[in-house]
């Protein structure tokens, strides 16, 4: 069934691009969103999916994606031809009832022109009608005059009537409203014509006066019900003081019933959504809310018609409830809330401070809710910003998922690309929510503008401080006692996956590099000229300057620190090493030590996660020049000289080789050894063989060795040398301290004789020999 769903698909798509006037209506609103790399889109771009093709693919899929998109077109072609053959017979009809509808359009000129006369003709004739029957028309509307004095003197005779019909459907309101409009006749002819009227309405209206006393003394009635009994009890003059206390008690018990608490507010923004969505038909629950508040307003207007003097026990209730409000918007933001829902929330609580503020204008309840609003926009800014972090946080613990060290194929690029993206579209997203905010311009949002502009320079800023002291802690370089226990966050740096550190510095310098000055030029086009930043004591504003300094030192911290996470673990394989053995009973050696394997390996897991994330550099080989006085450890076969030197097989002699070594280092050309790490691949590679050549060369130190472990270690770190000069970009040091392993092996060596070359370079071909079948096995 899938393949026909997909068929139909797009066919359906075909139809819509065809007969659609505009393309966009087709794409729909999807279609503004819709990334460059889709070749469907309206705003797709050849060139960038081209270069995004080439970057993320090798040869192989792109001849798979050209057989495709082959496969595609042709597809396509197959479709629309079926397309045109299913819409034939369709365009056919539509061409012949063209025709026909300019054949039938032929005579209509003449049929105008005759329906014209014939209206015409039948305005005269009204006119003449109209000029006949205006006398008549004079007598009527004298009648009609008549008729209405008529009806209002039978209102009079049917009041009673009238009265008794409103007790019996418990009319009131119109009942008072048919009695108080009686009245001015009754005082004027009650004692004469109408005293029989004015008699029978009396009784109906004291029948009514009773019911409404009883309303008002049930508390089983609303308060907007006995409002209104008050009200129309005052109309009929009849005193209600004795109520004051009881309505007012009502009053102050409504307000839990007003309140947004946090799950009505999830609930109501929930409803908002389905609402717009067209998945609901239940009331809105925005409007029941709107109608209470409605109702509580209208009970104390009608609270303060009756009592004039209790004006600020109303005022106090009024504040109260604004309050609250805001209180509950202060949980309700606790957890993630978007600004569509904060926005909604807010406009909501507005539109209850302006229906009391419209009762109780003395009350000055829109200055009030500003100055309460000030703690909950401001918390809602700092709190939208901790989100953001979380979310990057989250996707960087993506790496400590797996603590082994080996991690799939681009797993860590991935990773960083995903954080980029977090860290940059998160943080304009951001933005654009506030703008959102910043845009409207009704109520207690204009009121706030100054003060929502300076608190989002002063969050961005705050952010990304906090953003830089996080990364830190997930790199195990710091610790901070705030984090929430069963975090990754506190980490010793053994317990942190060394991709991590490094994805955290790479992701520290596209911070200061592209994220800060983006976010620069966007504080400064929507978000400058604020008014409050003076208020705001002891938080800068927006500082773009110090935070690239800030991320410029922590990336330096950063790439500085995974250094030194993999020269330690390194450092661990090689006090392992040497603290295994006893050297001073070494036995002869027969191959090479299977440490060397691992330290091996060990390179080879560095440079797979630097490829990843750090950029290739200019790659430039330092190399020793022959002046130099090369050691007795090269290669026979790249110095003969020493070759033959090594081939002396007494002890005096080897010795005073190592004599005429030890005088050579005097002499040779001074070799800068640790140089400034950059942000390339070869860097940190070679940094980190340095760092472990020269613990390697304090471990050396730091033990005894008779002949045969120094010709071990010089076996080791012959085999060493090929290897390590194709991973490093300076040679020349690597070459240096690798003569100072061997150098130091003979100053702790009880008897330092060497291998001699012929040997060396048969146990070294072995060891290849080796690796090589290993290598054809393995794959």
């Amino acid at each position: 069934m899938a393949p026909m769903d997909e068929k139909a698909k797009r066919m359906r798509d075909l139809l819509s691009n065809f007969y659609a006037p505009d393309p966009s209506i087709s794409t729909g609103g999807s279609s503004t969103h819709a990334s460059f790399d889709n070749i469907n889109s309206t705003s797709f771009n050849a060139d960038q999916y081209m270069d995004l093709l080439i970057k993320k693919s090798n040869l192989e899929a792109l001849l798979q994606r050209h057989v495709q998109m082959a496969a595609e077109i042709k597809n396509l072609d197959t479709d629309l031809q079926m397309l045109v053959y299913e819409n034939y017979n369709k365009f056919i009809s539509a061409t012949d009832t063209i025709k026909r509808m300019k054949s039938n359009i032929v005579g209509m000129e003449g049929n105008m022109g005759q329906l014209l006369q014939k209206i015409m003709s039948v305005q005269s004739r009204s006119d003449g009608v109209n000029t006949s029957l205006f006398e008549k028309r004079e007598h009527i509307e004298k009648l009609h005059r008549t008729r209405n004095l008529l009806r209002k003197v039978q209102f009079i005779y049917d009041l009673p009537a009238r009265l008794q019909k409103c007790i019996k459907s418990e009319g009131y309101a119109d009942a008072v409203r048919f009695y108080t409009g009686a009245l001015p006749i009754f005082k004027l002819y009650g004692d004469t014509s109408f005293q029989d009227c004015k008699r029978a309405s009396e009784e109906a209206i004291e029948i009514i006066i009773k019911s409404l006393q009883a309303r008002l003394f049930s508390d089983s009635e609303s308060i907007q019900s006995r409002a209104e009994a008050a009200v129309l009890l005052k109309r009929l003059d009849v005193p209600v003081d004795n109520l004051k206390a009881k309505l007012l008690e009502k009053l102050e018990q409504s307000l839990d019933d007003l309140q947004l608490k946090p799950e009505e507010a999830s609930k109501l923004m929930e409803h908002t959504d389905s609402s717009k969505n067209g998945e609901s038909s239940d009331p809105h629950p925005a409007k029941v809310h709107e109608d209470a508040v409605r109702e509580f307003s209208e009970a104390m207007r009608a609270y303060r018609v009756i009592f004039p003097d209790s004006e600020e026990k109303l005022f106090k209730l009024a504040r109260a409830l604004t309050a609250m409000q805001f209180e509950n918007v202060d949980q309700y933001i606790k957890k993630r809330v978007s600004a569509s829902c904060f926005l909604g929330i807010s406009k909501l609580i507005w539109a209850d401070v302006v229906l009391m503020d419209e009762v109780l204008p003395e009350a000055a309840l829109s200055d009030f809710a500003a100055e309460a609003a000030q703690s909950t926009f401001k918390q809602f800014v700092a709190r939208t910003f901790s989100h953001l972090q979380q979310d990057i946080s989250d996707t960087l613990l993506k790496v400590n998922v797996d603590q082994k060290e080996t991690v799939e194929e681009d797993f860590l690029h991935s990773v960083l690309e995903t954080s980029k993206k977090a860290v940059l579209q998160g943080s304009m997203n951001i933005l654009q929510d506030f703008r959102q905010i910043l845009q409207e311009n009704t109520g207690i949002f204009v009121k706030m503008r100054d003060l929502i502009v300076d608190w989002v320079q002063v969050g961005s800023q705050n952010f990304f401080r906090s953003l830089e002291a996080h990364f830190l802690v997930l790199s195990g370089k710091t610790s901070s006692p705030n984090e929430a226990e069963g975090l990754a966050e506190g980490k010793p740096s053994d317990k942190v996956h060394a991709g991590l550190i490094l994805v955290l510095a790479q992701l520290s310098v596209f911070i200061e590099q592209m994220v800060i000055p983006r976010i620069t030029e966007d504080i400064a086009a929507s978000f400058s000229g604020g008014g409050g930043a003076q208020g705001l004591e002891n938080e800068p504003c927006f500082i773009p300057g110090e935070l690239s300094r800030v991320f410029h030192s922590a990336s330096e911290k950063l790439l500085q620190h995974y250094i030194n996470t993999r020269t330690q673990r390194i450092s661990l394989l090689l006090r392992k090493r040497f603290k295994t053995p006893n050297w001073v009973k070494h036995k002869e050696p027969r191959e090479v030590h299977m440490f060397v394997d691992l330290f091996l390996q060990e390179l080879g897991a560095i440079g797979k996660q630097v490829k990843q994330i750090l950029p290739q550099g200019t790659f430039r080989k330092h190399r020793r020049s022959d002046s130099n006085g090369s050691n007795t450890t090269t290669s026979s076969r790249s110095n003969p000289l020493q070759n033959d030197r090594m081939a002396r097989s007494n002890s005096q002699r080897a010795r005073s080789q190592l004599f005429e070594t030890h005088l050579a280092k005097l002499f040779k050309q001074k070799v800068e050894i640790f140089t400034k790490v950059e942000f390339t691949q070869e860097s940190v590679v070679t940094t980190i063989v340095k760092l472990s050549l020269k613990s390697l060369q304090e471990y050396v130190r730091m033990q005894t060795f008779n002949r045969s472990g120094f010709q071990q270690i010089q076996l080791d770190i012959q085999f060493l040398r090929s290897p390590l000069k194709e991973t490093v970009e300076d040679e020349a040091a690597v070459d240096f301290l690798l003569d100072e392993v061997i150098v130091a092996a003979s100053e702790r060596c009880l008897d330092a004789i060497p291998l001699e070359p012929p040997i060396l370079d048969k146990l070294i071909q072995s060891k290849l020999a080796k690796s090589k079948e290993h290598s054809t096995v393995s794959s």
